[in-house]
């Protein structure tokens, strides 16, 4: 099991209305950073439907397109629970520092979803570095995350 992102490949990223802002800005701060990043949208705050943005992002990352994904929404947990439904996937929400780290470290997320409704913005591009730069621990954890798939 991958212990760190291929940043060869780009970053996936997506939101809802609600997330607009957090997501140019986020994207911004990673281009500057040296990063590759592939938008999914939306674009704009006018109302549309989350699940749309998170399967985009979500896929791009199953099938290896990109690196690792992240989501934003409102609350977080609607791309999150999306996001969750592809079984190569394993999305984690995050409003916290140590939560960013917790779910790479002991469940490897593979998307980062997080709150733009609940969380200021510098405290998302402190949880983003921290995603991308927290291994995953394996060890005991590898068994339980190995269980998570239904197939």
């Amino acid at each position: 099991m991958t212990k760190n992102f291929d940043l060869s490949k780009p970053i996936a990223i997506g939101c809802d209305h609600a997330g607009v802002e957090y997501k140019d800005a986020l994207k911004n701060y990673l281009e500057q950073k040296g990063y590759s990043v592939k938008d999914f949208g939306t674009h704009s705050t006018a109302s549309v439907d989350y699940p749309d943005y998170a399967h985009a992002v979500s896929k791009s990352v199953e099938i290896g397109e990109t690196c690792f994904g992240i989501l934003f929404c409102g609350s977080a947990n609607g791309v999150c629970i999306t996001a969750n439904k592809h079984q190569g996937i394993r999305a984690g929400l995050a409003w916290e520092n140590d939560v960013a780290k917790l779910i790479r470290k002991h469940n490897n997320a593979n998307v980062i979803c997080m709150p733009a409704r609940f969380v200021a913005l510098p405290l998302v591009f402190e949880m983003t570095d921290n995603f991308i730069t927290t291994e995953f621990e394996g060890g005991r954890h590898e068994n339980r995350v190995n269980k998570i798939a239904c197939s």
